[in-house]
């Protein structure tokens, strides 16, 4: 089984998902100038990163990112597109992304599973759950045919599946406290040392809910017969 990952930036590395999915992850760096593939392995992990899912001058592999997310899609490869990673398949499929109007969305926080996450293949058993925030674009309008799976209070879709096999999420199954205060550093934000803890302190229950999906991602995979 071999796992295609798209890394926008050092800084935003797979985290737990390296640990959790092991040596089958294929970490394309585009910001190193290695190319985007023009289509996945048996998977693929799309991850976050500062620009913005619209900011192509900034990150020029970008619209080369949303082709390879939407064939993705329409060729059912399991895929996991994480915070930047969720806008761009957004994007790729006919939905909007626009600068949130609800501020920063930073740290630990609360999101709910809607019904739909009831039989869902990844996020069945949720229920609520602690995850990390940190963005403030926001997916306004999702693509036609997506599945809305949890929500949150600051800002709404939080997590879709969409096609047979393609799931987005606005925050960061992948975050561990390390990587979370290495983007807080410098960030200017005042509570930066309490969130850095607030994150240190849900470790364990981050861990407890997000390994098992990420395991779950990696039986998509099996199952599809790909790998």
């Amino acid at each position: 089984m071999r796992i295609t990952v798209i890394e926008h930036e050092a800084e935003a590395g797979l985290g737990y998902l390296g640990e959790w999915l092991g040596p089958a992850c294929d970490v394309v760096r585009p910001y190193l100038g290695e190319e985007i593939p023009a289509r996945p392995a048996d998977g693929l992990i799309v991850l976050g990163g500062a620009a913005a899912a619209w900011e192509d001058e900034r990150s020029p592999w970008q619209p080369a990112t949303r082709d390879l997310l939407r064939r993705a899609v329409d060729e059912s490869t399991p895929t996991l597109a994480i915070c930047l990673g969720a806008q761009l398949l957004t994007l790729a499929c006919g939905g909007t992304v626009e600068r949130g109007t609800n501020g920063l969305e930073v740290g630990v926080r609360e999101v709910v599973a809607l019904p739909a996450a009831a039989d869902d293949p990844l996020l069945a058993g949720i229920g609520t759950a602690v995850a990390v925030q940190y963005h403030q674009d926001t997916m306004t309008r999702l693509p036609d045919g997506a599945v809305p799976l949890m929500t949150g209070a600051q800002y709404p879709n939080q997590a879709y599946r969409l096609g047979a096999a393609a799931w987005a999420v606005q925050f960061h199954p992948e975050a561990t406290p390390e990587i979370f205060t290495s983007w807080t550093s410098g960030s200017g934000l005042d509570a930066a040392e309490e969130l850095n803890a607030e994150v240190k302190a849900a470790e364990s229950a981050l861990v407890a809910t997000w390994r098992p999906v990420a395991e779950a991602f990696a039986e998509v995979i099996r199952a599809s017969g790909r790998a």
